[in-house]
């Protein structure tokens, strides 16, 4: 068992490795392909308008390509903040549902009385709030960084 199992492990290792290898080769074809056809649209508008024009077309050209890309980068990293603090409330959330932790509570409330217990919560929400505040605002200085 211990053998099969081994070696699966290497059959999925060497398949990933030569998936792996076939990517690196076409990303490297398309590259290739790219600077070609950079090159031919370079002569192109060379021999038709002259050195400087092509040399601010093709700039132009490479401009467009990063603002896209910067673009599309910036709506992904927003969408990835997001879904983290979605993920995070909902975790919040699934915390307080849980039987166990409510069971738990009970038994603290219990084990301590009501009475004790409202000024340590009071006290708790307090360092929560205080918590929370410096959380913020070293987030929002963080967002006025980038």
């Amino acid at each position: 068992m211990l053998q099969r199992l081994i070696n699966d492990v290497k059959d999925t290792t060497g398949n990933a490795l030569r998936l792996t290898s076939l990517a690196a080769a076409a990303a490297i074809a398309l590259f290739i392909t790219i600077g070609f056809l950079c090159a031919a649209a370079f002569v192109y508008v060379l021999q038709h308008y002259g050195p400087v024009e092509a040399c601010l077309a093709g700039a132009a050209l490479f401009l467009v390509v990063t603002l896209i890309t910067a673009s599309v980068y910036i709506v992904r990293k927003r969408e990835m903040r997001r879904r983290a603090e979605k993920a995070a409330k909902a975790a919040a959330a699934n915390v307080f549902a849980d039987p166990v932790v409510v069971a738990t509570g009970l038994q603290i409330v219990r084990a301590i009385g009501a009475k004790r217990l409202i000024p340590i919560l009071a006290i708790g929400g307090l360092a929560l709030g205080l918590m929370a505040g410096r959380s913020a605002a070293s987030g929002g200085e963080a967002d006025e960084e980038e």
